[in-house]
């Protein structure tokens, strides 16, 4: 059950304290008090975890300060739809709206390699209007002899190259909790001049220890994507992990997963899985296109397998893209293969912009439409 207070009650306030003391205080109940950032305001939930099916909603509704009740409809109970469509499905983070409703795209390097090339990148984006990147500074790697990433040493020019091309969120996989604090303490040290969204890659999808360490940090939002050997369920389950620990600014990516029914692609696409998890559950989505294409092969008609699997996610409401690019794929130091030129960066925002734009038509066609029966 989610007990949601006004949005005027806060800590200071004796309706909180009155009923934190009485919800607290219910036997067989644990109550866990977690904070939601909205656009405009602080709401604070309370998640009541036990038998509550014998709590009356009704009671509970009377207390002081209370907005309103929810009773728990899925598994997920914090990052859960919960058939409740008044809870805010995103957040703010660095002036960037991550929602439901909104689409950022995430192009850059699969790993840093040169500051050359970090500052070729930030340049593109700016000159094409974009304010957010992907730059991989920790790299997990299925040969322990491969590249690993350059880790720490590349951020700090990293982060100043952002504020200069005025990049306001960095897409970054981290494969260890230590790794929060040499990010945090990087952009200390460079004066915060962007900010940072934590990725868990598909590997550690399931190491629970790292997700309840970055899930106790609530500075950064967290990218998380979906594990390329489990079910949807398991991966959903997975993201509440960082939400319980109090972490609820989660943006959910799919990147395929393994098997080999998607050859020649490197993973099976899923992105017909986008409006699946947004009506499961209240996390903006992201797709992965090149991590599930994972080649630069081209259709007939001239179109790269990833600007057609990314219209894809987009036409069916994604709301976040992360794409791979680079200046010479052939001598990136991870997954060239799958990159796109800087020179491509247009085309591609170009057609995201055409698939967006299908996506709206799409949705005002469906508002037109008689409310079903239930």
């Amino acid at each position: 059950m989610i007990v949601i207070l006004d949005s005027n009650v806060t800590e200071r306030t004796e309706e909180y304290r009155r009923t934190l003391d009485y919800l607290t205080g219910l036997p067989g109940i644990v109550a866990h008090v977690h904070k939601v950032q909205g656009t405009q305001q602080t709401l604070t939930e309370i998640y009541l975890i036990g038998n509550t099916k014998t709590l009356s909603a009704e009671d509970i509704r009377a207390l002081p300060g209370v907005e309103r009740v929810i009773r728990v409809s899925e598994e997920y109970r914090i990052l859960g739809r919960h058939r409740d469509e008044q809870r805010a499905s995103g957040f703010e983070y660095n002036g960037v709206t991550f929602s439901q409703d909104t689409l950022q795209v995430f192009a850059g390097l699969c790993a840093v390699d040169t500051p050359a090339h970090v500052e070729q990148m930030m340049q593109a984006l700016r000159d094409h209007g974009q304010v957010c990147t992907r730059m991989g500074a920790y790299k997990p790697r299925t040969n322990p002899y491969a590249f690993q990433g350059h880790g720490k040493d590349c951020l700090p020019y990293v982060f100043e190259l952002a504020g200069r091309y005025d990049i306001k969120v960095i897409a970054m996989e981290i494969t260890h909790e230590s790794q929060v604090d040499e990010i945090r303490e990087a952009l200390a040290q460079t004066g915060q001049p962007t900010g940072v969204m934590l990725q868990i890659g598909t590997r550690n999808t399931q190491n629970f220890e790292l997700l309840k360490a970055v899930g106790r940090q609530q500075e950064f939002p967290v990218l998380f994507k979906r594990g390329f050997g489990i079910t949807l369920n398991e991966s959903l389950n997975a993201a509440e992990y960082l939400a319980s620990e109090g972490n609820s600014q989660v943006v959910f990516c799919l990147r395929g997963v393994k098997t080999n029914m998607g050859d020649p692609h490197r993973n099976l696409v899923d992105f017909s899985h986008v409006p699946v998890v947004k009506r499961l559950t209240r996390m903006p989505v992201c797709v992965d296109p090149s991590h599930s294409v994972g080649s630069r092969e081209r259709s007939p008609e001239g179109i790269f397998d990833l600007m057609h699997v990314t219209a894809q996610g987009v036409v069916a409401g994604a709301n976040m893209v992360l794409v791979d690019f680079h200046p010479q794929p052939a001598k990136a130091l991870v997954d060239g293969p799958q990159a796109m030129l800087f020179s491509e960066l247009g085309w591609f925002l170009d057609d995201v912009a055409l698939a967006r734009e299908c996506y709206e038509k799409r949705l005002a066609l469906a508002k037109s439409q008689p409310a079903p029966s239930r």
